[in-house]
């Protein structure tokens, strides 16, 4: 008998332990991380037009993707500290998807949005507004180029170079 209380005294603190390691995640008591590896750093659609831009760009240019908008924005000097810190948090978790960048000295040229469908909720149209605002004020032209199955190559360097200011022989800008 002395044995079987024994065991229930062993299950019953097994249990408690247990319990206390679940609510305790990230504690003392925590197993583990809460992380786990992403899908992939792009989506199909993203992947896609990546190869196509990397062609486009060639090698005087280098192409970037999943910058935040924070690490190539910053904010002006001599603003309050709340106005300094709405202004942070408005582009903190915004991303673009592409930025093309000289390939001599990194310098930012132009960012490229790849919109999708998902880009018609209100929620989506309100941040590419404020992307599309926050790049007019630091003057980097923006590229909003809809996702398709298949890109010209010929068409997105027109576009590509047209946004840096940089005129490709035999192609009409504005054509």
């Amino acid at each position: 008998m002395s044995w079987v209380l024994v065991l229930v005294v062993l299950i019953v603190a097994f249990a408690v332990l247990a319990a206390l390691k679940s609510k305790k995640a990230g504690g003392v008591y925590s197993v583990g991380s809460p992380y786990q590896p992403a899908e992939a750093l792009f989506s199909p659609a993203e992947r896609s037009f990546l190869g196509v831009l990397d062609q486009a760009v060639g090698p005087e240019h280098r192409v970037f993707g999943k910058v935040r908008v924070a690490d190539i924005v910053a904010v002006k000097p001599g603003l309050s500290v709340a106005a300094r810190q709405g202004a942070l948090n408005r582009i903190a978790s915004k991303h673009f998807d592409f930025i093309v960048c000289r390939a001599s000295d990194l310098m930012v040229l132009c960012a490229i949005e790849l919109n999708d469908k998902s880009h018609s909720t209100q929620r989506a149209k309100a941040r590419d507004e404020l992307v599309l605002n926050v790049c007019r004020a630091i003057k980097l032209p923006l590229l909003q180029i809809p996702a398709k199955q298949a890109y010209s190559l010929q068409d997105i360097r027109a576009q590509l170079l047209s946004a840096i200011g940089t005129p490709q022989p035999g192609v009409s800008v504005g054509a």
